[in-house]
């Protein structure tokens, strides 16, 4: 399952070429000072990186799921913070609109983002609520042929810089399963305002707001898909993002691997010794087994397959691995890897936010655990098997 194509091949090196020429100077830069590299991100449209999901009818290159995540992950080895923005307007704002907006949104909204006109972002977190979607107090209100929004969003991927966002709000009060809608809303509409960019940890240089909506207008077209139907909606493209999630967290630490392989030529005395050589060894495998959980999960939805467990597994997995193997790639260098220009640091504190992103890790394990609940209730029900009766009574 996990050779690439010529095309793929092909796809890779094109990326890469790009990317070490154009970006890779400047993620120092991005990431001490926090600067979004729009200028970078604007030479990725004629690449069709702007518009990966999107079908080439709208100017996309409609990618397999797969091969966006193959992207991804060469995009975070050169610099997370673009990674994630790029993540962002691609799974989370571009993707929906695909999946459930009108042909009119589609439209209106697909060529200038895989153009790179505009970028997108999402708006789901709240002051108050984060985790828990059905928890959200923003509203949309009907009032003849507009909705009117109130309410705030925080830590919102792409916040000031994108030209549309995907709003979840509550359209009906009494109904937390069904009350959720999604809309499609532009930041130049009168009573939409941004807060000023977070001062981040890590993933420093994609731009991070609070927005707010004091009675902004919607045209009621600009709802996505049916009103109420927004929860499932949102879910859809977090567990979506999910995948890219895990492909930035492979980049991560194969950038990182890769440095400490370099480290590790440069003194062979160094490598030639059996902690070096193990340590490197637990890195490349760890690595490569969060490669394939994520490609799984790409290649269930892909497929029309159930992806909610696969996707959450290679999140969790790769996130978490991430973080051990930036870790490890410190312990390599030692004290030289806190030292600027190294870029251990860098990966350390971006490779930290993947375990957020998407859902925690804590969230991950229960939606493993409870996938895996059901099919143990659907193992239950199999005739025949001794062994299954005897474990579950």
């Amino acid at each position: 399952m996990m050779e690439w194509t010529a095309e793929q091949e092909v796809f890779r090196d094109q990326i890469r070429t790009f990317l070490e020429h154009e970006l890779a100077p400047l993620t120092p830069e991005i990431d001490q000072e926090g600067r979004f590299p729009l200028e970078v991100v604007k030479k990725m449209a004629p690449l069709r990186l702007l518009g990966m999901r999107i079908p080439a009818a709208y100017g996309g290159s409609n990618l397999d799921l797969g091969t966006y995540a193959l992207a991804l992950e060469e995009m975070a080895r050169v610099c997370g913070s673009t990674c994630l923005s790029i993540s962002a307007h691609t799974s989370l704002c571009c993707a929906p609109i695909v999946m459930f907006g009108t042909e009119a949104l589609k439209q209106m909204y697909l060529p200038m983002l895989a153009s790179g006109e505009i970028l997108g972002g999402f708006g789901v977190t709240e002051p108050g609520s984060g985790s828990d979607v059905r928890s959200m107090s923003t509203t949309a209100q009907r009032n003849a042929d507009r909705y009117i929004l109130n309410g705030a969003k925080r830590f919102i991927t792409n916040g000031g810089i994108a030209g549309v966002y995907m709003i979840g709000a509550k359209t009906i009060d009494d109904d937390p399963a069904r009350g959720i809608s999604t809309f499609l809303v532009e930041p130049g509409w009168k009573g939409f305002s941004v807060g000023k960019a977070e001062d981040k940890l890590g993933l420093r240089g994609s731009h991070t707001t609070e927005l707010f909506f004091d009675d902004v207008a919607i045209p009621a077209g600009n709802l996505l898909g049916e009103e109420g139907r927004g929860f499932e909606q949102i879910m859809l493209a977090i567990e979506s993002g999910r995948i890219g999630i895990g492909a930035m967290a492979v980049g991560l630490a194969q950038a990182a691997l890769e440095i400490s392989m370099a480290y590790a030529y440069r003194d062979r005395a160094f490598a030639n010794r059996q902690a070096t050589q193990w340590r490197l060894a637990d890195m490349a495998t760890e690595i490569e087994a969060a490669r394939l959980l994520i490609q799984k999960a790409a290649w269930q939805k892909d497929q029309g397959r159930p992806f909610r467990k696969a996707a959450s597994v290679g999140k969790l997995f790769a996130s978490e691995m991430s973080n051990r193997v930036t870790a490890s790639a410190l312990d390599i260098f030692s004290a030289e890897g806190g030292m600027e220009p190294v870029p251990v640091g860098r990966y350390i504190r971006d490779a930290r936010l993947t375990e957020i992103g998407e859902g925690t890790s804590e969230v991950q394990r229960i939606i493993i655990a409870k996938e895996l609940m059901k099919e143990a209730d659907k193992m239950a029900e199999l005739p025949g098997d001794r062994l299954l009766s005897v474990i579950m009574g």
